[in-house]
């Protein structure tokens, strides 16, 4: 029998080889800077000491997730109600929804009608359809009396989402104000004092909308958009919401600690990455910085009516890369946009530009939430090295808006050399061109990112210590104990004595960090369900899974099974497998079907009862290979027999 084994190194020379089917107790060390761990002797204790201390930082911050948590469960408010008017507003909508907004508009649907606060993030790609679904949500919240705050990162942003707001309601006699910088001292005050009466409806706006002196009369619904662009001092206001007032975020690349509080339970999360019908994947090129291929690419944007956008990120010589641009490309008309401009001037250039005004827009990161211009369809990115993961994302996600396919030029300095985080950065935005990436981001920004940024400067140190992986378990583990939720322990599970081949055959696939990959897949079947799914993609990615991989597949379906089920014993000879039941779990059998059902198989069974313990065989003339097959549809009929 062929198995498949993880060799891991450790100090002085030692190996220990760990089985596949054990591929869950191992996880990847990360840490921002990229430092290879101090590897520990196998003879020594300090690895656990380590473990131990990071377990018992971990319980602390889980004590405080939980209790936050727990402070919104104590929260009441009052559930709302459906209206006939919502679905006179959604039969308005012009597009047909993806199955993902159809999904996530019942998840919020069933969080607006309970009767506790609702706290989601609701996740998805640029262009992917987040704001028709937050739309549904303001408009269950407008029929039942409450008023929505909701919150842009920039001014631009908060333009743009009220004159889509404001377009989507033009039928429904609701009343809908934009509050940003750009409104007058007089026009605030009526704002002010119109919020706090309740006659206005909605409120678009910026973090102006956090200010003191914002009042309102009923606000039940609070809409924030990309969270992570806010400051700590807006955050914290932000929280002070969520304990009495629904509060959805949407985000196109979540921040990694909001992702995991998401992950962990402590917050719904909805994710759509079904991309709407005509969307293509924008085309990325990671490249050295050259002039003739940014003259390329400008003309053949040009060549089909289209605009560019160009990133420069420095202020200080911004104007001379646009001289730059002009020699190459003379008759190009070239704006130039940074959020340092007066706030007019800056207004001025961004609607002249949305006006096709201009050719290419030379500009700051100051596009990259949510100008949403159709016609610019290429984007070329200078000094892209300097740039985050979800940043890159985000900017990417400027083009591609439309039924265009698009193109993105991540340029970097021939002469500079790349470090290794800034090659896995630009290695990660080249592999994640299909649509709806943005969650897959996030998740490898979890794993490039510094455990700083996630868990606060406090925990960091303990974090490095044992890897972010490990630590994110840990806390989940404390999480889930704290809920009074049970954990076994990784050191003491016992493996089921199945001889099943585990290995993949390198005919199949020859990359060895692939086949851990699809190892670690395999080790996630907890259902038939899932099994099929995993079964699909393996056949899509390499071709036909073979007998040996898919019965590889079904022991550890089993092997999960028969943990949750609670078997005690499991005996495997040439001739028959044997498998027993608990006390506990024999008694909850309905015994009256169950011979009846197992009968049905086309093996001859023996069912013997023995101390109130339920013991099965299947006896065979020789065992052949497939018997996990039975083995698995054998505890499907018990599992179907258990009382309710």
């Amino acid at each position: 029998i062929l198995k498949d084994y993880i060799q891991i190194s450790y100090d002085k020379n030692d190996k220990v080889y760990i089985p596949v089917e054990r591929i869950n107790t191992i996880y990847k060390y990360g840490d921002k800077d990229s430092v290879k761990p101090k590897l520990n002797s196998l003879n020594s204790s300090s690895w656990l000491k380590t473990k131990n201390y990071a377990r018992s930082k971990a319980k602390d911050i889980s004590k405080e997730l939980l209790r936050l948590y727990q402070e919104r469960l104590k929260v009441k408010s009052i559930p709302y109600k459906n209206y006939e008017m919502e679905d006179v507003f959604n039969e308005e909508f012009e597009y047909e929804l993806t199955k993902d907004q159809n999904k996530a508009i019942k998840e919020i649907t069933k969080d607006l009608n309970s009767e506790y606060p609702m706290d989601r993030l609701l996740c998805g790609d640029v262009g992917f359809g987040k704001t028709e679904v937050a739309n549904r949500a303001i408009i269950k919240a407008v029929l039942n009396n409450k008023q929505v705050m909701y919150l842009c990162p920039t001014t631009i942003l908060s333009k743009q989402q009220y004159e889509v707001i404001k377009n989507r309601f033009q039928n429904i006699a609701v009343n809908i104000n934009l509050l940003n910088r750009f409104t007058s001292q007089k026009e605030t005050s009526l704002i002010k004092e119109k919020l706090q009466k309740g006659s206005i409806d909605i409120v678009v706006g910026t973090h102006r909308l956090l200010s003191d002196d914002i009042k309102f009369k009923d606000l039940g619904l609070l809409i924030v958009d990309e969270e992570q662009r806010f400051g700590v001092k807006h955050k914290e206001k932000i929280k002070q919401y969520k304990n009495d007032v629904n509060v959805l975020t949407l985000s196109a690349t979540p921040i990694p600690r909001t992702l995991k509080m998401a992950l962990s339970g402590l917050r719904d999360l909805s994710i759509i990455d079904t991309p709407p019908v005509n969307r293509y994947p924008v085309q990325t090129y990671v490249i050295k910085e050259n002039d003739l291929i940014i003259k390329d690419a400008i003309y053949k944007e040009m060549s089909r009516n289209g605009q560019i956008y160009i990133l420069y990120n420095r202020i200080s010589d911004i104007y001379e890369v646009r001289d730059r641009i002009n020699k190459l490309v003379p008759e190009a008309r070239i704006a130039v946009a940074y959020g340092q401009m007066n706030k007019e001037e800056l207004e001025n250039i961004m609607n002249d530009f949305i006006e096709y005004k201009y050719d290419i827009l030379l500009c700051t990161t100051i596009i990259e939430n949510g100008i949403d211009i159709s016609n610019a369809n290429t984007l070329l990115v200078l000094d892209a090295d300097n740039f985050g993961l979800s940043q890159l994302y985000q900017i990417r996600g400027r083009v591609g808006r439309s039924n265009k396919i698009a193109y993105a030029y991540l340029f970097y300095n021939p002469n500079k050399q790349l470090n290794e985080i800034a090659v896995k950065r630009l290695q990660a935005i080249k592999e994640f061109t299909e649509l709806g990436s943005g969650y897959k981001i996030a998740m490898r920004d979890l794993a490039i990112r510094g455990a700083g940024d996630i868990f606060g400067s406090d925990q960091a140190g303990f974090v490095d210590q044992v890897g972010i992986s490990l630590y994110m378990k840990l806390v989940e583990d404390e999480l889930k104990r704290a809920k009074g939720e049970y954990i076994e322990d990784e050191e003491n599970i016992e493996d089921i004595p199945l001889n099943i081949s585990t290995h993949i055959k390198d005919s199949y696939v020859s990359d060895e960090d692939v086949k851990i990959e699809i190892h670690k897949m395999i080790n996630e079947i907890d259902s038939k369900t899932k099994l099929e799914e995993i079964r699909l993609e393996l056949q899509d990615r390499f071709g036909m899974v073979d007998n040996d991989l898919e019965i590889y597949m079904y022991e550890e379906l089993f092997s999960f099974v028969s943990k949750k089920m609670n078997i005690t014993k499991i005996n495997v000879t040439d001739r028959f497998a044997e498998i027993w039941l608990s006390k506990e779990m024999s008694s909850q059998i309905k015994g009256d079907r169950l011979l009846v059902d197992v009968l049905k198989l086309s093996t001859k069974f023996n069912i013997s009862y023995k101390m109130e313990m339920i013991n099965f065989k299947l006896f065979y003339k020789g065992l052949p290979k497939h018997y996990i097959f039975y083995l698995v549809d054998l505890l499907e009929i018990i599992e179907n027999n258990l009382k309710d």
